[in-house]
């Protein structure tokens, strides 16, 4: 990203499809780096940071408070081969060994455009992380006409708003269902759920328990948010 800061993904691949199960940050804060860690489904969301220590040829992200793991360490071995250990407090741990990828080899998309893709903020697969939202009902169960109307008035006021923002660049209701979902929204330049839990606070709707939003970190394609300057020339009536 920087002289300073590089990110990545942890992933699988199944079905000809990646699926993501961490994002990976490592940072120069003053004399210090930084390896900050977010698991998909651990951790209610947040990140976890370890610091980095070099000892005996080995280098070490360590987190003492953390209980797995809580030390990374990576040791360069003969030619391109790194061996890694995970471990944590209680003993348990994971090594395993792994090498060096020259980009010569990967594919390259003859397409790239270099400028859109700084400019939507994609990584190399042109993907990025949003916080996507689930909307169900709420627990306020209140027959007040006043206070449900001016609520969801308020409610698709603020959608314009976080749209007009950049903030919010999916949204829309779903149909009749047995799960109580109402609606979904895909959160853009929104780096955490602690993040968009604020955000969302402006929502009359989901601030009087109307609506109750369920978060999740999802990664998708960087140029979703492309698509916003046509939605503007085709609707015909407004909500």
């Amino acid at each position: 990203m920087s002289d300073g800061e590089l990110k990545g993904v942890s992933y699988s691949i199944k079905n000809g499809q990646k699926i993501v199960s961490e994002y990976l940050k490592i940072k120069k804060l003053g004399d210090k780096v930084i390896y900050t860690a977010l698991v998909i489904g651990q951790n209610n969301g947040k990140e976890i940071d370890f610091e980095l220590t070099f000892k005996d040829s080995t280098y070490s992200f360590i987190n003492e408070h953390h209980d797995f793991p809580n030390r990374i360490r990576y040791k360069q071995l003969a030619g391109d081969r790194i061996h890694i250990s995970v471990e944590g407090k209680s003993g348990k741990a994971h090594a395993f060994y792994v090498h060096k990828i020259k980009t010569d080899s990967l594919s390259e998309n003859p397409n790239y455009d270099r400028d859109l893709a700084t400019k939507l903020g994609a990584d190399d697969y042109g993907m990025k992380s949003y916080i996507f939202v689930l909307l169900k009902t709420g627990q306020n169960k209140t027959t007040d006409k006043q206070l449900i109307g001016e609520s969801f008035k308020g409610h698709m006021e603020n959608i314009g708003r976080l749209v007009k923002n950049g903030q919010l660049i999916v949204a829309g209701p779903f149909g009749k269902n047995d799960s109580g979902f109402r609606g979904l929204f895909i959160l853009n330049k929104v780096a955490t759920i602690e993040q968009a839990k604020e955000i969302l606070q402006t929502d009359p709707a989901i601030k009087n328990g109307l609506l109750e939003p369920l978060y999740y970190s999802w990664y998708g394609s960087a140029a979703l948010s492309e698509y916003l300057p046509f939605s503007e020339k085709i609707w015909k009536k407004e909500h």
